[in-house]
């Protein structure tokens, strides 16, 4: 059954590991990887990825991309959106720090934000507005 307005929106706005899909080429599937990602209800969804990692070109080159979220309990659901990169900007450590705290209990969140800042390279952060929707709850299977 088809989830409304207000349930797919709340559903994305939970800290699911989204599947993100974006063109890879002629002659190729999606690139399709997992992916932290924030959204609020009736915004822009976002993401941060490396500038110069494969995901990162690919999202600039194609200029779109699409993010899957789902879960198994207490009944099966999930919700896909699709749409176009709205913007895209150096990513700075306050959004670094939303995201870690989004995905991570708050004692790991600053071992994981030295990590990523030593580790990680050049991040951008890319701005995705929901164009298309697709959502279900499934019900206990």
């Amino acid at each position: 059954m088809p989830l409304s307005v207000e349930e797919r929106e709340q559903f994305l706005a939970e800290p699911h590991i989204g599947a993100l899909a974006v063109e890879a080429g002629e002659g190729r599937a999606p690139l399709t990887l997992p992916i932290w990602y924030q959204y609020a209800p009736g915004g822009e969804l976002w993401v941060m990825t490396g500038r110069n990692s494969k995901k990162g070109r690919l999202i600039a080159a194609a200029g779109r991309f699409s993010l899957m979220v789902d879960r198994l309990e207490p009944t099966i659901r999930y919700v896909s959106v699709e749409g176009p990169v709205v913007r895209s900007e150096d990513a700075t450590i306050e959004q670094l720090r939303e995201m870690s705290a989004r995905y991570l209990p708050a004692d790991k969140v600053e071992p994981y934000m030295e990590t990523a800042l030593k580790e990680h390279g050049e991040q951008a952060v890319y701005y995705l507005r929901p164009e298309h929707w697709y959502s279900s709850d499934l019900g206990s299977v």
